[in-house]
């Protein structure tokens, strides 16, 4: 028997699954395409989630492109983080040109153009159904984190989330936990102390200040109702395609806090929110998280450890995650592990660290006697890739150099006229998009304090038409000098929000 015999059988042997699957392309040995080899993804083991690695421009969003539009093909709608602006093309049919169709005809699978059920998702300026939770939605645990408090300043937090419950002060906005803080050191600090303590006022100063810092990064759009339903994320189209849900990401590159503060609640409210599934032939969701190696930037041991369980629990209730990266080498072992499907595009070897971090990177494939999987990921062609995938056994199949299949919507941006008709289009962005400001802790105090300021004043009555208005204590707060000097530095940890998922509740709605 032949080697390239032998590659066929021992391919084939791999990849041949009992379940539905996802055709990737096929493999490539010795230089030749071979579509009596094709390479495919089980449906049932893509939550056991996965890796998609390369250099800047060797193909790794179209990789995405590709996953999230056969998904929803299949039925399995998906969450894309669109950071660098690249991936609105998919809810449009793509084109069809010369190369497209020699590549295809080398795979041995036809090309049709087609577009996607999407949704535009926005937590800042782009156009797109808003995406909010409240104050109390968080819980005082993860907002803590979202703050990157100490423990005692958690605390405090923590004492104040019972005191909000206690008198009925719901937390919705910035506005209502910042209206607290204050109250509980003023006009309120007599009454709160007489049931929860002394408070320093230095922390709740650090509170404070945090709070306004999230602010300056467009948080106040963010927080507040209407609360979107995690739950809409797992929608389907009426001929059964699953909705491609798209979060337009381009205009917060330089604001990591709140694409940290996102992270950290969407990720919680689904880990929390979504029951138990089993064994389920296809996932209930695949959530893509592109740039992940800012997740990992300077992360402790202990937050590490965090992240390896929320990967484990997670797929057991039908959740795959997949994290797009430069360099497998980014992700540490302990979570990369955890990994089952690994799409490995090209590494470039410019300094002796970057030969390092390849040989590092090949040792995280199966061993092949087929390939010298070194100098292969250095020589990968656009549209080409390393593949390994886990079968329904949990086996890896054998690693195989793939000719990737191109993707059938549109390989570049939408024009705005475009964007716009997606969203209005919408089914539930008339719901999110509208604003509501019920009364809460805000609203309540500044009556009660101004109901107060009327009873000790009695003229008040009388001259209040020709009387000028006076600052009340939150204005004053705000023009205070210290919180002036809050300047523009922010966390560069941007996603410490993901590794605190685990123990918290689900949705608090007051």
């Amino acid at each position: 028997m032949s080697k390239k015999d032998s590659f066929i059988r021992n391919h084939q042997s791999g990849y041949t699954f009992s379940s539905d699957s996802i055709q990737l392309g096929a493999a490539i040995f010795e230089g030749q395409v071979l579509p009596e080899a094709p390479v495919k993804v089980p449906l049932k083991t893509l939550n056991r989630h996965g890796l998609i690695a390369g250099a800047t421009g060797s193909g790794k969003t179209k990789t995405l492109q590709i996953l999230a539009e056969n998904l929803s093909k299949n039925g399995v709608p998906s969450l894309l983080m669109d950071i660098k602006g690249d991936l609105s093309g998919i809810a449009m049919p793509g084109t069809t040109n010369q190369k497209i169709l020699d590549r295809h005809n080398l795979i041995g699978i036809p090309f049709t153009p087609s577009g996607n059920e999407v949704e535009f998702l926005t937590i800042s300026d782009e156009k797109g159904t808003r995406l909010r939770a409240t104050v109390s939605e968080f819980g005082p645990v993860l907002f803590s984190k979202i703050l990157e408090l100490n423990e005692t300043q958690s605390g405090i937090v923590s004492v104040i989330f019972k005191y909000c419950d206690d008198n009925k002060l719901p937390l919705l906005d910035l506005s209502d936990i910042k209206a607290v803080l204050q109250h509980i050191t003023t006009d309120g600090k007599d009454a709160f102390e007489k049931d929860f303590g002394l408070v320093s006022s230095s922390s709740i100063g650090i509170i404070l200040r945090k709070i306004i810092e999230l602010e300056q990064q467009g948080a106040i759009k963010f927080f507040g109702e209407i609360s979107f339903d995690v739950s809409d994320l797992a929608r389907k189209s009426a001929n059964g395609e699953g909705y491609i849900s798209v979060v337009r990401l381009t205009d917060i590159q330089d604001k990591p806090k709140l694409f940290s503060t996102y992270m950290l609640q969407m990720l919680a409210e689904i880990y929390s929110s979504y029951p138990e599934a089993g064994d389920l032939d296809k996932p209930k969701l695949v959530i893509f998280i592109d740039e992940a190696h800012l997740v990992f930037q300077e992360a402790s041991k202990v937050l590490l450890g965090q992240i390896e369980t929320i990967i484990k629990l997670i797929r057991s209730k039908g959740i795959g995650v997949f994290f797009i990266t430069q360099n497998p080498v980014d992700v540490p072992e302990i979570v990369l592990s955890q990994l089952g499907m690994k799409i490995q595009h090209t590494l470039r070897a410019f300094t002796a660290k970057d030969r390092k971090s390849i040989t590092l990177a090949s040792q995280n494939y199966p061993i092949t006697e087929f390939y010298d999987v070194d100098e292969l990921i250095t020589n990968l062609g656009i549209g080409e890739a390393i593949v390994t995938v886990l079968n329904e056994k949990g086996i890896p199949s054998p690693l195989a150099h793939t000719m990737l299949r191109a993707p059938q919507s549109r390989m570049d941006i939408l024009t705005e006229a475009e964007i716009d008709d997606v969203i209005n289009n919408s089914r539930i962005s008339p719901k999110y998009n509208q604003t509501i400001n019920r009364e809460s802790a805000f609203e309540i105090l500044k009556s009660k304090l101004d109901e107060a300021s009327q009873t000790s004043d009695p003229s008040t009555d009388n001259n209040t038409a020709n009387k000028k208005e006076e600052k009340g204590w939150f204005d004053k707060v705000l023009d205070d000098p210290m919180t002036k000097r809050i300047g523009s530095t922010v966390a560069r940890e941007i996603t410490r929000g993901i590794l605190g998922v685990l123990g918290l509740g689900g949705r608090r709605r007051s």
